[in-house]
């Protein structure tokens, strides 16, 4: 796990894709940390890519890393955490989100990447996968 971390850390912004209604919808993230031994990332409860993950919590993400050569494909189920210290954590990460959220405010939501998968493709090494 720690590797996909650093590989999303070091990317800086990758790509979510939820579903709504049976259909795709993909944005750009930045939000990724761990807590309690789980990747986690951060949005807004009243988002609507929150409440596609509270309906459906398949989720799939993917970027590429800062020079190019390589990419990371993961598929995860996303799981709310209800403890404001994930929230708080997250926000130390991240503290110019303290603009707009605020653990406990009943909007700052975490979300653990459980059951995941990712691998780690470049064009010129073998894949690596992962799964935590």
């Amino acid at each position: 796990m720690n590797e996909v971390y650093e590989f999303l850390k070091a990317c800086g912004t990758y790509y979510l894709a939820t579903v709504d209604n049976g259909e795709p919808r993909v944005r750009p993230f930045g939000t990724i940390d761990c807590w309690d031994g789980k990747l986690t990332i951060q949005t807004g409860l009243k988002k609507d890519v929150a409440k596609q993950m509270l309906a459906c919590p398949k989720v799939e993400i993917s970027a590429t890393s800062p020079d190019g050569g390589r990419w990371i494909r993961l598929t995860a189920d996303a799981a709310l955490v209800e403890d404001i210290a994930a929230a708080e954590h997250m926000l130390e990460a991240y503290p110019s989100l303290r603009a707009m959220y605020t653990p406990g405010d009943g909007n700052t939501a975490v979300f653990a990447l459980t059951n995941a998968k990712a691998v780690i493709c470049s064009f010129t090494a073998a894949p690596v996968e992962y799964r935590f």
